[in-house]
């Protein structure tokens, strides 16, 4: 997926990395962009950490939140049912299978 983003990027294109948890236990080689396309395209990676923006946290939850309650955002929900479902749904997170939040639903309300 990273090879084709990157062959398909401008030049000048900047990208920004946070959170790589599938790649967190992964023992055989990890992909790499083909760093002649970074190089030629003068491509930005950037790779950042969420600390490094606690300082605009509660600003960025009380927008957030408005955006939510107003409809301008919607919420991904990747739901798996019941308790045998919890061991697949923890070791998928590891993986990257998961979409946006992951919920493991135990009992209907």
């Amino acid at each position: 997926m990273q090879e084709a983003a990157v062959a398909n990027m401008k030049t000048f294109s900047r990208v920004v990395v946070c959170g790589v948890i599938s790649e967190y236990t992964k023992a055989e080689k990890r992909a790499a962009p083909d760093m002649l396309d970074v190089v030629y395209k003068r491509i930005k990676i950037q790779g950042f950490l969420a600390a490094d923006y606690m300082s605009v946290y509660q600003d960025f939850l009380q927008k957030r939140c408005n955006y939510l309650r107003g409809g301008e955002i919607q919420v991904l929900e990747d739901i798996s049912s019941g308790m045998e479902s919890i061991p697949s749904a923890f070791v998928g997170l590891f993986r990257g299978d998961n979409i946006e939040k992951k919920i493991v639903q135990i009992a209907e309300e």
